[in-house]
C-alpha cells in the first residue's frame, strides 16, 4: 500500500504536468494510472507484458512527446504565497546546523505559517530525546495522541531489534565528526527547523497528504532520499534542506533548497549549496534576515 501510495502521490504532485506510467503487468500499471487520473492531469499507462520493451518504449515516448507539446502551451499564473506547500528535513548535521542553518528554516517556517502556508517536518528517528518538545507544540490532545503513537511505534522497533544504543546510526559518524555527541543534541538542533510559532495541527503516516494549512508532522526515517521522496508524494512543492557537513540528495520532482552555515562545506561543496547562511556565525547576518 505504501509503494502504490508513494508512486501515485509522486505522479499527483503539482510540480508534475503530465505522467507516463510504465509497468510490467496491466493490472498494477492501471492502478497507478487511475490514482493519478483523479487529479485531472493527463496520464497514460503502458505495460511491458505481451508488448515487449521496444514497443513499450516507442509507444510511451510518443505519448510523452504529446504530453510535452500540451504542457508547453500552459501559461504561468500568479498565485498567493499561501498556496505553497513547503517541507523540510536536515542531513549530515553538525554544530552549525543547530546554531544557524536549522534555525534559519525555523525562522522561514514562522514567516510562511503567518502567510497561511502548509508546512511539513518529520524524521521520527531524529526527534529522540526531544519528542517532549514536539508534544508540547501539538494543537490538541488528539494530535498529541497521534504523534505519541508514531514515536512509540518507532521506539518499539528499536527495542524489538535490540538496537537501543543506535550504534553507527544516531548520531552518525559524520554527525560525531561535526561535534554532535548524542542523539539528544541532534534532536534539539533538528527541532529548530519548525520555528517557534506554529502549532502541530496533525500527524501523517508516510506519503499521506495533509488536509489543510499549518504545520504537519510525517512519520519518517532520517534517510534523506526516502524523506524527500515521501514529501514529494505527499504533494509538497518546495523542500528546505539545511546541512552542516554537506549532503548531495536532490529530487527530480521536488526542488531541494540546500542551506548551510559551515564555511568549509560552503567552500568545498559549493555546487550543492543554494543558500549560504555562514554569515550568522560571523555576525554579519541576522537570523531574521537569513529566514
Amino acid at each position: 500500500e505504501l509503494h502504490f501510495r508513494t508512486l501515485i502521490g509522486v505522479g499527483s504532485n503539482p510540480n508534475v504536468a503530465a505522467v507516463v506510467v510504465i509497468g510490467i503487468e496491466p493490472q498494477w500499471t492501471n492502478r497507478i494510472v487511475e490514482g493519478i487520473a483523479k487529479t485531472g492531469k493527463p496520464v497514460a499507462g503502458f505495460s511491458i507484458e505481451q508488448n515487449g520493451d521496444h514497443n513499450t518504449i516507442c509507444n510511451a515516448s510518443r505519448k510523452a512527446k504529446e504530453f510535452m507539446h500540451w504542457a508547453t502551451e500552459l501559461q504561468r499564473v500568479e498565485c498567493p504565497v499561501s498556496d505553497l506547500w513547503v517541507s523540510t528535513k536536515c542531513g549530515e548535521s553538525d554544530t552549525t546546523s543547530g546554531i544557524a542553518s536549522n534555525p534559519t528554516v525555523g525562522n522561514a517556517f514562522d514567516k510562511l505559517y503567518e502567510q497561511g502556508c502548509t508546512l511539513l517536518f518529520g524524521e521520527t528517528t531524529e526527534l529522540t530525546g526531544g519528542e517532549h518538545l514536539v508534544l508540547e507544540r501539538c494543537a490538541n490532545d488528539e494530535v498529541r495522541k497521534q504523534f505519541q503513537f508514531f514515536f512509540d511505534r518507532y521506539a518499539k522497533l528499536v527495542d524489538d531489534h535490540k538496537t537501543s544504543d543506535l550504534s553507527d546510526s544516531q548520531p552518525t559518524k559524520g554527525n560525531i565528526e561535526g561535534g554532535l555527541t548524542t542523539i539528544e543534541e541532534k534532536a534539539l538542533g533538528n527541532i529548530q527547523k519548525i520555528g517557534r510559532k506554529a502549532p502541530v495541527v496533525g500527524c501523517l503516516d508516510k506519503a499521506e497528504a495533509p488536509t489543510g494549512p499549518g504545520l504537519w508532522f510525517m512519520d519518517s526515517s532520517s534517510a534523506a532520499a526516502e524523506m524527500v521522496t515521501l514529501c514529494a508524494a505527499a504533494g509538497f512543492v518546495v523542500h528546505l534542506f539545511p546541512t552542516g557537513q554537506g549532503n548531495v540528495i536532490g529530487n527530480p520532482i521536488l526542488p531541494v533548497v540546500k542551506l548551510c552555515a559551515n564555511p568549509r562545506t560552503v567552500r568545498t561543496m559549493s555546487e550543492h549549496i543554494d543558500v549560504d547562511v555562514s554569515g550568522i556565525l560571523r555576525k554579519e547576518l541576522t537570523m531574521d534576515g537569513a529566514g
